[in-house]
């Protein structure tokens, strides 16, 4: 056994000092046969980040031969079965920002080095190790392993000549990090508590500088809006986004009656934002009406602008506006006569073009 473990040394230190003179180039100098390369994947806020070498088929006979089905009993240079390196060179290190899970297993944040087992029947598994600085394979060690977990790849249509990494399934909390070589594909899923990720930077974020301007508070007050996340605290920062303004904002009031409306307050929800539309700016209840019209309350939207053109008759754009509202309604008729108040009220050139864009549509023109 002592004599095998010797000889592995010695094969790996040829490979290292001789064999690799003539095949490959130091981390200093480009690496042809087998770039090195770097992918990464934000997910929230948390970034995932592969790190890795890419060999290329040439021809070759890939998997079962150039890459062992099962564990690999002649690879290491300390005696022990070692998994395939999922690259080349190096190992293939694995970055998360923050702590993450990975195949239903929890995992710290941090570097670790990438492992795949594949077998002939396409079941495998993924393997990170906290020895993340090691060769390859050569040194692997269980013991430094931080999960284990079971996959199933997947055969590709086509080959794809260079191994890649990649992320094209995403979404709120999760990315599933592939792996494609040749035919086949390793899919692995890494997902995050985003929203309580998002949430703790969050908060620190508003005791800092960031936490001065009633536009990032309420940013931040939205955010528990948009995602049904701690409204109270969402509440609080709404309020405090209100009062450290200067001039009123119909923003955070519309922030406030939306958290107010989710936990159930409707009527006081109702007031506020009728509060808020009774001290708006044009530009503001302007903005307000296409937020409504964006997320298909039409009605809502065509008041908002009705009482944006009561209070500004004169203005091209709050017609203009207004008709916007009854075209995405289905109602030709009101809007072609918003358009054509627009149009008469002599309005700048993007709303002159918008109002005879939508006249072009209705075939009014």
């Amino acid at each position: 056994m002592h004599k095998q473990i010797a000889i592995r040394f010695l094969c790996f230190f040829f490979l290292l000092s001789g064999g690799l003179l003539t095949q490959a180039q130091p981390p200093w100098l480009p690496r042809d046969p087998s770039p090195a390369a770097h992918v990464s994947q934000t997910v929230g806020i948390s970034t995932i980040q592969i790190s890795y070498s890419r060999p290329a088929v040439k021809g070759r006979a890939i998997w079962g031969v150039l890459v062992p089905y099962g564990w690999d009993k002649q690879g290491s240079a300390i005696g022990l079965e070692s998994p395939w390196r999922a690259g080349a060179n190096e190992n293939t290190v694995l970055h998360l920002s923050d702590p993450a899970t990975i195949e239903g297993n929890a995992v710290p944040a941090g570097d670790y080095g990438l492992f795949f087992i594949v077998n002939a029947d396409n079941t495998g598994e993924v393997i990170l190790s906290k020895d993340y600085k090691s060769w390859g394979s050569f040194f692997y060690n269980p013991k430094n392993d931080q999960m284990r977990a079971k996959i199933t790849l997947r055969d590709l249509p086509a080959s794809t000549e260079r191994l890649t990494y990649s992320f094209d399934v995403l979404d709120h909390n999760m990315a599933e990090l592939e792996l494609n070589w040749e035919k086949k594909q390793f899919p692995v899923k890494i997902a995050f508590a985003v929203d309580e990720i998002v949430m703790a930077n969050t908060r620190e974020l508003m005791n800092g500088q960031t936490g001065f301007l009633w536009q990032n508070v309420d940013a931040a007050a939205n955010y528990t809006l948009t995602n049904k996340v701690d409204l109270d605290q969402g509440l609080k920062w709404a309020d405090r986004a209100i009062g450290a303004q200067l001039a009123p904002s119909m923003g955070p009031y519309v922030t406030k009656a939306g958290i107010l409306d989710l936990q159930g307050n409707h009527a006081e929800a109702e007031k506020i934002l009728n509060d808020a539309m009774a001290k708006a700016a044009e530009g503001d209840l302007n903005n307000y009406g296409y937020g409504l019209l964006n997320n298909k309350q039409f009605d809502k939207a065509i008041n908002a602008f009705k009482i944006n053109t009561q209070r500004h008759p004169q203005s091209a754009n709050t017609w203009d506006s207004l008709g916007e509202g009854y075209a995405l309604s289905g109602d030709k008729q009101n809007a072609i006569a918003s358009f054509k108040k627009s149009l008469s009220l002599n309005p700048p050139a993007n709303v002159k073009a918008n109002s005879e864009k939508y006249m072009k549509q209705l075939g009014a023109m």
